[in-house]
């Protein structure tokens, strides 16, 4: 969602005027300026079920002159500050994935998503693949709009980086990259074990709460010389591994997964993706047969089978990269996004009466 709303501002910035509310890591209440795009980071005062609870949120959106507020969800806490504002402009919701896991917060969540559905007045999501399969969505889907990710694609047409001949120094000639976050959707468990049948290296970027149960799978399988945590990495710094890579691999296992951007970068650095048949976005980025395989979730056999296939083939590990390469950048740039969500703008505005 953060890398989403960052690519997004920057290319709304000359086109819109923009003002950014996020929740600060810290309990400071920080305003800054990122790359010409004001930001407000409001005091964190605590996290509820991985949601940060700030002080001062409402107050924010009521003070605000803009003629639409965007709510990005699932965002329970932004959501309820939104409807405590008593906000007069038009509400425009992107839904970046439903509630799946936490029963609790669906719970509690529920009456509080569906009020802000009933007053929004466009619905935006990544993939008909997710609006087919969203239950919250199923009584609002006459508002919904299909704008896929995008994502600047510059940085990603470096093929001349002397890192990139580090990388495979370091960790060999064959290598497999995952990145994402160290949780349960991301199914990095399946991945690990799929390693097991893989004679290549596998590059592991994130961070996350199940990183030590993912370092003890590694242990207990004994792929140990196989397999890298590297941690975190700030966005430059990941694009030499993509071009180091010959595969990449999004193993995720529930539909949390609403569309994986991390595929789009991959792809736009001439990449194949093996990806799951998850009832989300993800088949849809990267396509079965054509830039990359497609395997069930869950299923470490399925993984290991559609990693060989890719390294032991040269020809069509450069086919589907190719492919995946013109993939991205016909279908999913940031400026073909920036471009429909504004066009949504300008209809809701006209439709309105405003222009501006």
């Amino acid at each position: 969602m953060e890398t989403h709303l960052e690519t997004l501002c920057q290319e709304l910035l000359d086109r819109v005027e923009i003002q950014v509310v996020v929740a600060n890591n810290s309990w400071r209440h920080v305003i800054s300026n990122v790359d010409g795009i004001p930001v407000t980071r409001l005091s964190r005062l605590f996290t509820l079920a991985s949601t940060p609870v700030c002080n001062g949120m409402a107050r924010e959106i009521r003070r605000s002159r803009a003629q639409i507020a965007h709510l990005h969800m699932p965002n329970p806490i932004g959501a309820l500050a939104y409807l405590v504002s008593r906000y007069p402009g038009q509400l425009v919701v992107s839904w970046h994935s439903d509630v799946v896991r936490q029963r609790l917060l669906v719970k509690f969540f529920s009456p509080i998503e569906q009020r802000i559905l009933r007053r929004a007045r466009a619905i935006i999501l990544s993939s008909e693949n997710y609006l087919r399969s969203s239950q919250p969505l199923r009584a609002h889907r006459s508002k919904c709009r299909v704008i896929p990710y995008g994502i600047s694609l510059k940085k990603f047409g470096v093929t001349q980086d002397p890192r990139i001949a580090e990388i495979r120094r370091r960790h060999g000639s064959r290598i497999v990259l995952a990145v994402g976050r160290l949780v349960y959707y991301k199914g990095f468990e399946y991945l690990i074990r799929a390693m097991s049948r893989v004679r290549a290296a596998l590059v592991l970027v994130g961070d996350g709460p199940l990183r030590g149960r993912l370092e003890a799978e590694v242990l207990n399988l004994g792929v140990q010389d196989r397999v890298t945590f590297l941690g975190e990495l700030q966005n430059e710094a990941m694009v030499p591994y993509y071009r180091a890579s010959d595969v990449f691999v999004l193993s995720s296992i529930a539909r949390s997964e609403a569309f994986g951007i991390v595929q789009l970068e991959a792809m736009a650095s001439g990449r194949p993706v093996v990806n799951t048949s998850i009832d989300s976005g993800v088949p849809v980025v990267s396509v079965d047969g054509i830039t990359g395989i497609t395997v069930p979730p869950a299923n470490s056999e399925a993984l290991a089978a559609a990693i060989n296939t890719l390294l032991e083939n040269s020809q069509l590990r450069m086919l589907y990269g190719w492919r995946a390469q013109q993939r991205v950048h016909k279908e999913f740039s940031a400026d073909t996004m920036a471009r429909s969500t504004l066009q949504l703008y300008r209809e809701l505005l006209e439709a309105n009466g405003s222009s501006k």
